[in-house]
């Protein structure tokens, strides 16, 4: 394959046949440099949940302010994520990604150095703010770097056995930092990470050249999606720590549907849309956004329920809890590194997903038998490595489907909705299951004999509740993908290597 560049990233290097050997390894290269990056921006998410409590005793700030440190990075990641995958394509993948490397590693400075509770939010709203331009500048450059089919198989299984994994590895590394060292390495180590990616991508991404007339950044759609899933995903927040019946809760989940709606409308009016329609109307994208949207939602029972369970109820360290998720890591590799290559050609994506669907529902029909002395072996093991493969191979293929035929200039921004489709998610299953959770807990007390025996098993009907519904949401998305998503292997995305020379 003779090798030319981005486009949007470089000049033309004019390989020949000669250096072809060398390029193909080149990717290989690049493929760990994304996946480096995009491990930081995943494991983030649990790193700092299991570093919080420590963070909150040094610093001094109360439980009704905790939420913050959480909250602040989601608003600012997920009402971004669109703008940021639109900046890749306009501004290069190359330079939208080492900006994002930079400003997280030095927002995650700030945060580990903060003195304040004031101090460690307003990073972490930075953190959120260099994700959303990171994320989708890393899955852009893999769309555009892996288009040879088996070979873009295996890019997308080890990219997205990152994606699934990070969640999971946060829990061992937040675990360990906290427990060794200080809750402030799980700021700093991010530097470690942005470090190893930075050198990676200034001497393998090329230089960004304009070889065209730049469109235009469509600025009504920007503003309107902007506020739109900044009012979704706060609205879901603020529903978690108050009601759902709360007005400002109603407030702005109704206001950020109706600028949804709005931002639609525009989308089909401009000239340079932020969000081509055209990349959400097609089925295999729309059923890959709607795998990894379903996943967002399920996945937060997993880390954070079973989270509660082994270190409440069974009194596991964080570094326990986190050894103890190793197997779903392991699953998910090994289903992420098979599925697309050795499944995904056989029996097309549509079998895949919804078969990995029900594998990780029968995982969670697993942990609904948990009890008060269960043990790992029998009730948690075998459940972890079911949700493990199930979700690997459906994650990978949904992120290789997810930008599947797209236009070269659109590789930014359906890359976006990947990780936006994700972030939605996550916010709706944070706040849907922690309610259904709570309300389980409560009429369980309520049904019983106060005390500690009763207050304790309660906690276990609120985390097999939650494990119900979560299985519940995994049938119905292999039914829903199951009729949305055509059975046809995606094609791979317009575009051409992105490597320098």
């Amino acid at each position: 394959m003779t090798t030319t560049l981005d486009k949007g990233t470089g000049p033309a290097s004019g390989a020949d046949t000669g250096n072809r050997r060398g390029s193909h390894a080149l990717r290989w290269w690049v493929l760990a440099v994304l996946g480096i990056a995009q491990l930081m921006v995943v494991l983030d998410a649990t790193i700092v949940n299991i570093a919080l409590p420590a963070a909150q005793a040094d610093l001094g700030f109360g439980d009704a302010d905790r939420q913050w440190v959480i909250t602040g990075y989601a608003l600012a990641f997920g009402s971004l994520l669109l703008l940021g995958g639109r900046l890749s394509d306009l501004f290069g993948r190359r330079n939208t990604f080492i900006v994002g490397l930079v400003g997280f590693a030095v927002a995650s400075a700030i945060g580990g150095a903060a003195s304040s509770f004031e101090m460690l939010v307003a990073a972490r709203v930075g953190q959120g703010v260099f994700g959303a331009l990171l994320a989708p500048a890393a899955l852009s450059l893999l769309t555009v770097t892996f288009t040879e089919p088996g070979e873009r198989a295996k890019a997308f299984g080890i990219f997205g056995a990152v994606a699934g994994a990070g969640g999971a590895i946060g829990l061992l590394l937040g675990g360990a930092l906290t427990e060794w060292a200080s809750w402030r390495w799980a700021m700093y180590v991010n530097l470690i990470f942005a470090a190893v990616a930075l050198i990676g991508a200034v001497l393998l991404l090329a230089k960004h050249v304009n070889t065209s007339a730049r469109p235009k950044l469509d600025w009504p759609g920007t503003i309107t999606v902007t506020a739109a899933l900044f009012g979704i995903v706060y609205g879901f927040s603020h529903a978690e720590s108050h009601s759902w019946t709360d007005p400002t809760t109603l407030a702005f989940l109704l206001g950020g549907a109706v600028l949804l709606a709005v931002f639609v409308w525009i989308e089909t009016r401009v000239a340079h849309p932020l969000l081509p329609l055209r990349i959400v109307t097609d089925r295999t994208r729309a059923g890959s956004y709607l795998t990894v949207f379903i996943m967002g939602i399920g996945m937060f029972a997993i880390f954070l329920f079973l989270t509660y369970y082994m270190q409440l109820s069974l009194q596991y360290s964080p570094i326990m809890t986190g050894v103890a998720f190793m197997p779903m890591v392991f699953g998910m590799v090994a289903s992420s590194t098979t599925a697309p290559s050795l499944l995904l050609p056989k029996v097309g994506p549509k079998f895949v997903i919804s078969g990995g669907f029900l594998v990780a529902a029968a995982g969670m029909v697993w942990l609904t038998f948990i009890g008060l002395d269960s043990s790992y072996v029998t009730h948690i093991l075998p459940a972890l490595i079911l949700l493990g493969l199930g979700l690997g191979g459906a994650m990978s293929v949904a992120f290789q489907g997810s930008t599947a035929g797209v236009q070269h200039d659109d590789a930014g921004v359906a890359s976006a909705m990947v990780n936006t489709s994700q972030q939605v998610g996550g916010s709706i299953g944070t706040a849907l299951l922690s309610t259904i959770a709570a309300s389980a807990m409560t009429d369980y007390v309520s049904a019983h004999e106060p005390g500690p025996l009763t207050m304790a098993q309660g906690a276990i009907e609120s985390y097999t509740t939650s494990f119900w519904w979560a299985a519940a949401t995994f049938v119905l998305g292999a039914i829903v993908v199951g009729v949305l998503m055509p059975n046809k292997v995606p094609a791979p995305a317009e575009g051409e290597l992105v490597l320098a020379h």
